[in-house]
């Protein structure tokens, strides 16, 4: 989309020139003394300028988030995609992560709030890009949904390739017969965090303890457990909820839960009986007055 907020072309501003200038010959010095002579041109001249400022800086507002809608839309979504297997988005700055593929995404979806930042899903931390040219891009324009809608609707992507064979079409995707976690394939879940991807300060080969001065702080935010099934939390909660022989018989065939209904032999039952049906009634001690 583009939205023509140039000014007018330059044969009507000649036209218009000329006209100014016919009118200038014709005015007396009292005129100009009143306001109608090149004063007051200028004055026009100035406010055509910063309305054009205002249209210009609100159709681009407009464009921005028209942008960021249509790049979660199923044809907007498929054109990044494509932008994202060329590695024009660029590639994350951290070491461990091996120059992994990032994405563009916004801090917030207000715009002037924050300028665009890069996501990488290697490590799942956000970036300010290289380029100076982008650090001015409102961050609105791509919003905070683009990045993990993209995730999700392209969960094929092989984020542990590197180099060559990101560039090869067979080699850039997950097999079929990989492992998921949590609907998720297990090699894409944070490839560029847990042990040998974190970096640990040593002094002549000793490694820093955490508890020194200087030592290492929060690296547990680049854990990562070693058997990625633990993060299975699906299959964690249908393990320990084990559907009890009672649940079973109030599941008719098709599968639906019946209505349980209360036995008849109750405590509150057995209580109405005991005084004779009434609620009311006061305890059976034989005494004539209620406890309050």
């Amino acid at each position: 989309m583009i939205l023509d907020v140039e000014p007018e072309d330059d044969d009507d501003e000649e036209e218009e020139e000329e006209e100014d200038d016919d009118n200038e010959s014709g005015l007396g010095d009292g005129q100009e003394r009143m306001g109608g002579g090149p004063a007051g041109e200028r004055r026009h001249h100035s406010r055509m300028a910063s309305d054009l400022s205002v249209i210009e800086s609100s159709a681009e507002m407009l464009y921005g988030l028209i942008h960021q809608r249509f790049i979660c839309s199923r044809a907007g979504i498929q054109q990044m995609s494509e932008k994202y297997e060329l590695g024009h988005f660029g590639c994350c700055p951290r070491t461990n992560c091996d120059q992994a593929r990032t994405l563009p995404v916004g801090l917030s979806d207000i715009p002037g709030e924050d300028t665009v930042k890069l996501f990488c899903p290697s490590c799942l931390d956000v970036y300010v890009p290289p380029n100076s040219r982008f650090q001015t891009v409102d961050g609105a324009f791509f919003g905070r949904t683009f990045g993990a809608l993209f995730l999700l609707t392209f969960p094929e992507y092989d984020l542990t390739k590197r180099g060559a064979d990101v560039i090869s079409n067979s080699g850039s995707r997950v097999p079929d017969d990989e492992a998921l976690v949590n609907g998720m394939y297990a090699r894409n879940i944070g490839p560029g965090l847990g042990l040998g991807h974190i970096y640990e300060p040593k002094i002549y080969g000793f490694r820093v303890s955490e508890r020194a001065r200087s030592g290492p702080r929060m690296q547990w935010l680049r854990d990562r457990p070693e058997d990625i099934a633990d993060l299975d939390e699906a299959r964690l909660y249908a393990e320990q909820n084990v559907e009890t022989d009672e649940e079973d018989e109030n599941m008719n065939v098709n599968g639906r839960v019946m209505a349980r209904r209360r036995p008849p032999g109750n405590a509150r039952l057995r209580q109405r009986q005991a005084q004779n049906g009434s609620p009311m009634a006061l305890s059976a001690n034989g005494g004539a007055e209620s406890e309050l």
